[in-house]
């Protein structure tokens, strides 16, 4: 049955309609996401998972090894520890991405190469993008309007 022209398949969404709950989720998951700095903690914890990896086999071989697994299994234990900490308390974000930087330039050396290198490299750029995500600021605090030209920025205070 048609109205005024108009089937049912072609009449407007309607925009006033309840979310679903899995856009909730979506939009509760992307707020987490951007409050933190997500994609270079999700580089160190795989950088930091490749280098850790790698030395790892049966006990057989790791005695075989000796020392030189060592330091693998602990590097890449703290650069999953840092991934971990830039996500769950961005607040020790410089902190994080300091000792992420170092670990993956003394996994080179220290570790197989880094992990092949895979390691070393996203261990690198995952430790710079934690050390530089900055959080946003606040909408109210960013909208601070200036006084207008000649006008005292506080009632009392004297021009200068």
């Amino acid at each position: 049955m048609t109205v005024a022209g108009h089937t049912p398949s072609d009449a407007p969404p309607d925009h006033g309609a309840a979310p679903t709950p899995r856009a909730g989720l979506r939009a509760g998951w992307r707020r987490w996401r951007r409050g933190r700095p997500f994609w270079g903690g999700l580089l160190a914890l795989v950088a930091g998972a490749e280098i850790l990896l790698i030395p790892l086999a049966p006990l057989d071989v790791m005695i075989h090894q000796g020392v030189a697994g060592i330091p693998s299994v602990l590097m890449g234990i703290v650069m999953v520890v840092m991934a971990l900490a830039a996500w769950f308390a961005p607040l020790y974000r410089t902190l994080a991405g300091i000792l992420t930087t170092l670990v993956a330039v003394a996994a080179l050396p220290l570790s197989n190469l880094g992990g092949f290198l895979v390691g070393t490299v996203l261990g690198i750029a995952g430790g710079g993008m934690i050390f530089a995500w900055q959080p946003r600021p606040a909408p109210e605090a960013a909208a601070d309007p200036a006084p207008p030209p000649g006008t005292t920025p506080h009632p009392g205070s004297t021009p200068a």
